[in-house]
């Protein structure tokens, strides 16, 4: 129409909740919404990193600690989230940690505990939320997956195959909702210069892994937060059971050298 703004994500005064809200990917997916207009719920494990993220939002968020991988947690927080401000439109899986080592040195405890850091949470999120927006007829969910889920994850096995999984329930889930008017999709990152990272990998590390991204860089998690931003608005409102893969381009690189 003749006036009407050219992208309106329509995310002005929407709830939006978010599962993960630590100062990397989560925190910057709380300030993007926020930035947006919507209101969020910030949901965490640790206290500190909840109400930080609301710190950083002001009176557009509520903190909510529990652990994420106890149904009952999320779903009292949940529902503690609605009656504050109101139901929930859109809900955000940022939640994953993983572990090292060569798969087949593995015991069972550490592929267990990887399962359950990668993946039971948004196997969660989806039974408490996606209940309640198919419920209402409407809503969104987007988990973060990884490119550890699509190509090898070499001495991290567990967490590549634990992120295969979600995004084939990403897909299961969108089948299983779109009748009900609800969306779901994935953001599969490659290499993110959180703080966890930056402080794990020395400066000549970064260095060399960033020379062989094509656009040169590791992603901020602002970079990741604005794909999760996209998936959730309406200008996505036809998109659903799809992995976005934000990498800078290192999945699409052709395997051999280029060199004559």
């Amino acid at each position: 129409m003749p006036g009407s703004p050219l992208i309106d994500l329509a995310l002005a005064d929407k709830h939006v909740f978010v599962v993960g809200v630590g100062n990397g990917i989560g925190r910057a997916c709380v300030c993007t919404f926020a930035a947006a207009g919507a209101n969020v719920s910030c949901f965490d494990i640790d206290e500190a990193a909840a109400n930080a993220s609301v710190d950083a939002i002001g009176a557009q968020g509520r903190a909510f600690t529990g652990d994420a991988s106890r149904l009952d947690d999320l779903r009292a927080a949940h529902d503690t989230a609605t009656t504050e401000f109101g139901p929930v439109d859109v809900a955000v899986d940022v939640v994953g940690e993983t572990r090292w080592g060569r798969t087949i040195e593995l015991g069972d405890d550490v592929w267990e505990e990887s399962f359950d850091l990668a993946l039971r949470h948004f196997f969660n999120l989806a039974r408490v939320a996606g209940r309640a927006m198919s419920d209402r007829g409407r809503g969104s969910i987007v988990a973060i997956a990884s490119v550890s889920g699509l190509r090898s994850a070499p001495l991290h096995g567990a967490y590549g195959a634990a992120k295969a999984a979600m995004m084939s329930l990403v897909r299961t889930l969108a089948m299983e909702l779109g009748a009900n008017g609800v969306r779901v999709n994935a953001v599969a990152p490659g290499a993110v210069l959180t703080p966890r990272v930056e402080a794990m990998m020395s400066e000549d590390r970064r260095a060399a892994s960033a020379a062989n991204i094509p656009l040169g860089r590791f992603a901020t998690p602002d970079d990741i937060a604005r794909a999760v931003l996209f998936l959730s608005s309406d200008l996505a409102s036809y998109i659903t059971g799809q992995t976005l893969i934000v990498d800078g381009g290192a999945t699409a690189q052709f395997p051999l050298s280029l060199r004559a």
